[in-house]
């Protein structure tokens, strides 16, 4: 049919997508938990950087930039970091893979709707707060990785203690220029590990 659109129907199977590809995982996660993941910490961060720190970040837009983040892995599947970052040859040739892939899924939407999910998908940054609300995005994809390693290892799975060890380092790094990131850390990572008695 001439009207239909693949758009929200592709974008379905992040739940398919299976994350940490090389490692061993005590409990699987895909593509789908991990953007939810983001897009709530994006809008925490961005909440944080509003409230405590003067910024005017539009939060709703961090989380649905979070939503959207990784929706190009439908298409190219998760390639695992080490080999994404193992030289900038590497990582500029994989980044244009990602980038005809989000425009093919772009490509599935229907004309009117396109611009504004091209702005969700767009990495551009308008204006400064667009740019720093972008880094926190980031922060936020950091962040859900550690999240990820923690819940490993308390499930007694050392596979992931090499990956725990480089993205705290990274995120030790983004909380000096973030204070939000450091915000985040100190007072909602704690929390990660404990059973829903303890919580509650």
């Amino acid at each position: 049919m001439d009207n239909e659109a693949h758009f929200f129907a592709i974008v379905s199977r992040m739940k398919y997508i299976e994350r940490w590809a090389l490692m061993r995982n005590a409990r699987a996660e895909n593509l789908s938990e991990h953007s939810l993941e983001v897009s709530m910490i994006a809008h925490a961060l961005c909440t944080i950087a509003n409230v405590r720190y003067g910024r005017t970040l539009d939060a709703s837009r961090a989380a649905v930039v979070g939503l959207y983040h990784d929706a190009s892995e439908i298409i190219t599947g998760d390639m695992p970091t080490p080999v994404k970052y193992r030289n900038e040859r590497l990582r500029g040739a994989y980044k244009e893979v990602e980038n005809e892939a989000e425009k093919e899924l772009l490509a599935t939407l229907p004309d009117d709707l396109r611009p504004a999910f091209e702005d969700v998908f767009s990495t551009w940054a308008g204006d400064a707060d667009d740019a720093y609300l972008h880094e926190l995005v980031k922060a936020a994809d950091k962040l859900s990785a550690y999240i990820k390693c923690l819940e490993e290892e308390s499930s007694g799975n050392a596979e992931f203690r090499t990956a725990a060890t480089s993205t705290l380092a990274a995120l030790e790094k983004m909380r000096v220029t973030h204070p939000e990131v450091g915000d985040f850390m100190d007072e909602f990572l704690p929390s990660y590990g404990r059973t829903l008695d303890e919580l509650l």
